[in-house]
């Protein structure tokens, strides 16, 4: 009995303190970095995150007596030995990794850490796909390159420009980034319309080969995207190449600002050279917390342990770590413990020296994981919340303008308000409306001291002039022809070019092109075609702006307004000095004559006996009764009714003087104003429901739209060639060959109509349209995207 008991007595007490062991907090917790240490990023993040985790250690309300230990790995900004040294930190059984700042390297490091599931934390890799499903251990503590081209976009919006040049780095976080960039400015009916990748090294022979190729394009906006560069080598080459000046534009996502943020003031009182260079930056409220790092970091570097100024990539690196120290002290809360399990299938592999088999799981990785995602506390670089795609909520940037050797702030952007003269943190509880009219920036200094907005791009001396296409008209020459024998091109609608050209302050090269024989007028749908197909650039003449054609191409502002009407013979009425007789007949005039004798008779019949001022001698009481009579007609009478048969009569009388007065001054009007038509048409209504054969110009659109539109058969339909061939088609009429009206636009009839007087138009204009100039452009994803320079250039001179 002794025997069982002895045993069961060492496994209980075996059990015991295998618990309680099991049950404490482990005493230190190994936190992972990889990173670059010599860099303008890491530079700022080592010591950050050496603060951070001296801050942790000597705070007895964190962790609860457990240290935490930075592992910290230098990968030298490659991809091989980022890979080498995350097995390094997995070995040594870390819980988390922060890092890399590099988005290839993170690349690599996430399918690690999603094997051995490591929640991988980056305060600076910014590549938008690393939020992709394919990584769920990545999480960013920084802002992605998603925002911040959404907010280049805006910059390039706000400022009208519609080309840029992209010059970016050609890795996944230059490639991804520069993406990003040509979809937002597709939403702003922008483009990228050259990408210049260059390697890694920024080679400064590299960069001057593809800065000097850019300056034969057309566009002048750069937008740069390369990993932060203390020597500046693409402003440095660009300076050499007299790029800095005001014919240039350019625009930089936030490694400028992280690099010029890290110089010492003495170093940047030398930065004159990037004058105008207009910059992002990562917003960061201001704090009392921050102001007291910042005040602790100048202690830092008087002793040594801080060789740069601190940048937003710093105060993130901090804020990182003290996001894994609380997720850790939640961890232990509710897990005791930290746990490493052996993966079967690495066991089960067959290698020889790497003993990739000893490489363990963190069991606890999902739990970590979830935890920091619910982190909700405000460090140094402001409010620290993840989103559906484990990215911190984007904070904002800055606007930054380098004005001499100062880097002023001009503004700020959200994605929730755009751009504005106040921060988001600054306007909470504020209804933003997303909308360009409220965008605002303050006055921004360019490249060569200039204050007025850059116009973003030139005719690049390489580029043809611009091909435009002009009808060559056989009629009605005064609005646009060519003048035979000397390829030269005149007309009314050549001169509105030419004066909208002179607005322009630059020059823009081009050269008419006629389109047609000259014999007979060209279809003017041909001719939208051959702008739609790019046969011409542009197209300048009395093109009319319909929607067919708007499907096609884009138009200019109507500089004429016009629409289709009918001209139809007419005759004049001749006008006399008897032409007031002529709206009573003469029937008429004699029954109005013996109105006004009855009416005297009448009158005086029924006042004699009773009214003094109707007697007297008979001559006398003949006067007053015609005087009475036909005073009615222009004033009150002298003499007044007395009886009441009287008053009734007179009633009676002014109604009846009241109708023949109103009738008579109608049909004097119509006889002396309006026009007689010898035409039974009255209107287009009346036009369709007739038989007769209709007129139209050739090469209208007049045909297309009455036959289409309107239903009226072709057979009814004759084309007409010129001002002649409409007056004798009109002269002859229907029954001798000719027609019965004529369907032209308002201008030409109204040219037509000035040389002849035995024609004029019938109603109003049926149809409203306007003449405009046509340019090219191409539908993609609704936006309008010119297809050269050329085009673009052309719609400039419509539009002024």
């Amino acid at each position: 009995m002794k025997e069982l008991v002895i045993p069961q007595l060492f496994v209980s007490i075996w059990l015991l303190v295998n618990g309680f062991v099991s049950c404490q907090r482990p005493a230190v917790v190994n936190l992972g970095a990889i990173f670059t240490f010599d860099s303008v990023i890491g530079k700022a993040a080592k010591p950050a995150m050496e603060a951070a985790v001296s801050d942790i250690n000597n705070d007895i309300r964190i962790l609860n007596g457990t240290k935490l230990n930075l592992l910290m790995v230098d990968v030298n900004c490659s991809v091989f030995l980022g890979s080498v040294g995350a097995f390094q930190l997995v070995e040594e059984e870390v819980v988390a990794i922060i890092g890399p700042q590099s988005s290839g390297i993170a690349h690599m490091i996430s399918t690690i850490a999603n094997g051995l599931q490591v929640p991988l934390i980056s305060y600076a890799a910014t590549d938008p796909t690393l939020s992709a499903l394919q990584f769920p251990f990545f999480i960013r503590t920084t802002q992605s390159d998603s925002y911040q081209m959404a907010a280049m976009a805006d910059l390039v919006d706000f400022f009208r420009w519609r080309e840029v040049i992209a010059i970016v780095v050609d890795d996944e976080y230059g490639r991804n980034g520069i993406g990003a960039l040509g979809e937002e400015l597709n939403k702003k009916r922008a483009k990228i319309s050259y990408k210049l990748f260059l390697s890694n090294q920024l080679d400064e022979s590299e960069v001057m080969d593809k800065l000097n190729k850019s300056k034969l394009l057309g566009p002048r906006v750069y937008v740069v995207h390369v990993n932060p560069d203390p020597r500046l080598r693409i402003f440095t080459v660009a300076r050499k190449l007299q790029m800095m000046t005001d014919n240039y534009t350019w625009l930089a996502t936030d490694w400028l600002s992280a690099t010029l943020d890290s110089f010492p003031p003495t170093k940047k009182a030398s930065l004159g050279f990037l004058q105008g260079v207009v910059g992002l930056r990562q917003h960061t409220p201001e704090s009392s917390q921050k102001r007291a790092f910042m005040s602790r970091w100048k202690g830092m570097q008087r002793k040594g342990s801080a060789s740069s100024e601190l940048n937003t990539y710093g105060l993130q690196a901090y804020d990182t770590v003290w996001i894994v120290a609380y997720a850790i002290e939640r961890f232990l809360d509710e897990h005791k413990t930290i746990t490493f399990s052996f993966n079967s299938k690495l066991v089960d592999m067959k290698t020889s020296g790497l003993q990739i088999e000893k490489l363990k799981v963190f069991t606890g990785g999902n739990d970590l994981l979830d935890i920091i995602l619910q982190t909700n506390f405000t460090g140094l670089s402001g409010q620290v919340q993840f989103n559906q795609d484990q990215n911190v909520f984007s904070g904002g940037y800055d606007v930054i303008n380098i004005d001499q050797v100062s880097i002023r702030t001009v503004g700020y952007w959200s994605n929730v308000s755009g751009l504005s003269l106040s921060p988001q943190d600054a306007r909470k509880g504020e209804q933003n409306s997303y909308s360009r009219v409220d965008q605002r920036l303050q006055n921004i200094t360019w490249p060569g001291g200039k204050t007025e907005r850059p116009r973003g791009w030139i005719i690049a001396p390489d580029e043809r002039p611009l091909r435009i296409g002009v009808p060559n008209r056989a009629s009605f020459v005064e609005f646009v022809t060519e003048v035979h024998g000397s390829h030269r091109i005149e007309g009314y609608c050549i001169d509105v070019f030419l004066k909208a050209r002179e607005l322009i302050p630059y020059d823009v090269p081009y050269m008419f092109e006629p389109f047609g024989d000259g014999q007979s007028n060209p279809r003017y749908d041909d001719l939208v075609h051959m702008v739609a197909a790019d046969v011409f650039d542009a197209a300048v003449g009395d093109i009319a702006i319909l929607t067919n054609r708007t499907k096609m191409v884009d138009f200019s502002q109507p500089y004429a307004s016009t629409g289709l009407v009918i001209v139809a013979p007419i005759r004049n009425s001749k006008s006399s000095a008897w032409v007031f007789l002529q709206p009573f007949t003469v029937e008429m005039w004699c029954a109005i004559a013996a109105s006004f004798v009855m009416i005297a008779v009448v009158i005086w019949i029924l006042e004699h006996r009773v009214n003094d001022e109707f007697r007297g001698p008979p001559k006398k009481q003949l006067v007053t009764m015609l005087m009475f009579s036909f005073s009615t007609l222009f004033k009150t009478n002298q003499e007044t009714t007395k009886s009441s048969l009287g008053r009734l009569v007179m009633v009676v009388w002014l109604f009846v003087l009241m109708v023949i007065t109103a009738s008579y001054t109608a049909s004097l009007s119509s006889i002396l104003t309006v026009q007689q038509l010898s035409s039974p048409i009255t209107g287009i209504d009346s036009l369709i429901a007739s038989h007769w054969p209709i007129g139209y110009q050739t090469g209208s659109f007049a045909y297309d739209y009455l036959s289409d539109s309107l239903y009226i058969p072709r057979s009814r339909l004759f084309a007409l060639g010129s001002p002649e061939e409409y007056e004798s088609a009109l002269r002859r009429g229907p029954r001798d060959g000719g027609v019965a009206a004529i369907v032209d636009e308002l201008l030409y009839v109204e040219l037509f109509l000035s040389k002849q007087k035995d024609f004029g138009i019938i109603g109003q204009p049926f149809t409203r349209a306007g003449w405009g100039f046509v340019c090219t452009f191409l539908y993609k994803q609704n936006a309008c995207i010119h297809t050269d320079i050329h085009a673009q250039a052309s719609c400039l001179i419509q539009m002024q």
